[in-house]
């Protein structure tokens, strides 16, 4: 390999430190620069298209909302179910023995106050989770690049109108599931483990619903005790309900979206333990060009 020798090559000229001169001026106004406002991650600039949440996004805010009412309500339909089975153990008791009256205020305090807070407070995990199912049917579509299976109406419908939703509101979610696993849309959707199991306790809470409301409307004692183990089988199976469900909205989301701003966290590299040595760079021959 020919170098030339030292000297052949001319020396570049070290250039003289300038003069700090102050900040750059401009006869005008300059048109480019940053928007007025706090950086933020993610940066939406209002009046913008960055300043509309996307559906995915939405989906995440939604879903945290939906998850906790339904882990609330699931707490207080067991606490309903708990306090209709001791009701019917005093029940039992009350054929051999007399009850005291603080016990009996107490049953009976415990089961109106548990069953009326159960029941108004569905409402807020039912409008949420029904508000969840719309966005998601949205997001899915998005990210799969194609149109939902049914209209809104259709998937209104299929969940509020009673008997419909019976069968409809497994449809429903076993065909959220296909779109969101980004399954071919000529196949036939099937439903997963846990969709059937969201689907029969769906149906089974109805039934008992149905069921405890027409046996409180029997005379009798016997109708009454019989009464008092239906409402407790219904508030025990709406909490299953609530629990499957919030599962089925935790795993949806995350497969919608994976990836959120709290987990994706900087990481620093410590420590390397038994990689190879790297290669060192050959030295450069004086005066070729870098």
């Amino acid at each position: 390999m020919a170098t030339p020798p030292p000297g052949a090559m001319p020396q570049r000229r070290a250039m003289p430190p300038q003069r700090y001169l102050g900040p750059p001026r401009y006869a005008v106004t300059p048109r480019w620069g940053f928007p007025n406002l706090t950086w933020r991650s993610p940066t939406a600039v209002p009046g913008t298209a960055s300043d509309v949440q996307s559906p995915v996004q939405r989906l995440r805010v939604i879903a945290r909302s939906t998850f906790g009412s339904l882990w609330f309500l699931a707490c207080l339909a067991l606490v309903a179910g708990a306090a209709e089975i001791w009701r019917y153990v005093l029940l039992v008791q009350s054929r051999n023995s007399a009850l005291t009256t603080n016990v009996v205020e107490a049953s009976d305090t415990l089961v109106v106050t548990a069953g009326l807070l159960a029941t108004i407070f569905s409402l807020v995990p039912a409008g949420l989770t029904l508000w969840w199912l719309f966005v998601a049917r949205v997001a899915a579509a998005d990210a799969a690049d194609e149109e939902p299976s049914r209209t809104s109406r259709e998937v209104l419908l299929g969940m509020l109108v009673p008997g419909l939703n019976l069968v409809m509101a497994g449809s429903i979610m076993a065909e959220l599931e296909h779109s969101v696993l980004r399954r071919s849309p000529d196949r036939r959707p099937t439903p997963s483990r846990l969709v059937f199991t969201w689907w029969g306790l769906w149906v089974l809470n109805w039934l008992l619903l149905v069921t405890a409301l027409w046996w409180r409307m029997r005379d009798g004692i016997q109708a009454m005790a019989d009464s008092v183990v239906l409402v407790a089988l219904t508030d025990f199976a709406a909490a299953a309900l609530a629990i499957v469900t919030a599962i089925l909205v935790r795993r949806t989301t995350e497969l919608l979206a994976p990836i959120t701003l709290t987990k994706a966290t900087a990481r620093q590299v410590l420590k390397v333990t038994g990689a190879p040595e790297p290669e060192l760079r050959p030295t450069r021959p004086f005066g070729t060009r870098r």
